[in-house]
């Protein structure tokens, strides 16, 4: 069985800030972190990996300091590392992100793909379902167990908001995983040597089949208006009025806050 699992390295958001005058996130000097979501799918991918003997292939969409993060994933016990890397796929949003993965799979064999459900530093859950739609193969999001997998067959359990579903899928598919489904293991101290000795394949815009208005910032049609920080005031008001001078009053507030225009 050869597994790929989608991982992301993302900013540690829980030291970073937001620059009060651009509105836009400060990254320098904020360490990178694996997604803690796609690190479920790592460890997922590395438990069918002990009892079945799957390969497993770990791909990145980023720039190079990405080799970093890979290594660390040899160093668990992935098998083969792939860093998708071009100044053409520089500021893609979640379309254009997936049409390029989406091509990059289709240069591999491939029977299971784990994608973690979010990634912190956007939280917009579209990446993994994308990607299956555009290589039309089945998926289960918010995957939160594995019951059972055989040569063509996996059974898991969705987690939904008061309940779950236990789902039957055909292999090749897409699950995306949870943080929390699982506990990782750690990097051992011969994987860490050995991961040294691996090679990180690339793979750059020529080496897709993919067109140059599929990919990048200008072929994202997803645009940023503004990003903000919430303000904290211990101060609060209260009204009473009907449900219709409710509505009236929040949509005059969230304009007043220029959150709607």
């Amino acid at each position: 069985m050869n597994i790929v699992v989608l991982v992301k390295q993302v900013p540690d958001t829980t030291e970073m800030n937001v620059d009060k005058e651009t509105g836009t996130l400060i990254r320098s000097g904020v360490p990178s972190i694996i997604n803690p979501d796609d690190l479920a799918g790592i460890e997922e991918a590395l438990k069918i990996k002990d009892q079945t003997g799957a390969k497993i292939t770990a791909i990145t969409m980023g720039p190079k300091q990405a080799e970093g993060m890979l290594r660390e994933l040899l160093a668990r016990g992935v098998d083969d590392v792939i860093l998708v890397t071009d100044r053409n796929f520089a500021g893609s949003d979640t379309w254009a992100t997936s049409n390029t993965l989406a091509a990059a799979l289709k240069t591999l064999e491939y029977d299971l793909i784990f994608a973690g459900r979010q990634a912190i530093d956007g939280d917009t859950a579209q990446v993994g379902p994308q990607t299956a739609e555009k290589l039309t193969i089945p998926q289960v999001t918010y995957v939160s167990e594995i019951l059972s997998v055989s040569d063509n067959q996996i059974v898991v359990k969705k987690s939904l908001e008061t309940s779950y579903e236990i789902i039957e899928v055909t292999l090749p598919c897409l699950l995306t995983t949870l943080e929390g489904m699982n506990s990782p293991r750690y990097m051992s101290c011969r994987g860490i040597w050995r991961s040294f000795d691996k090679n990180i394949k690339e793979l750059c815009f020529e080496d897709l089949e993919i067109e140059a208005n599929q990919t990048g910032l200008k072929s994202s049609p997803t645009k940023v208006k503004r990003t903000f920080t919430k303000e904290v005031s211990g101060e609060t008001e209260t009204f009473s009025v009907s449900s219709d001078e409710a509505v009236k009053l929040i949509t005059k507030t969230l304009k007043e806050k220029q959150i709607i225009a």
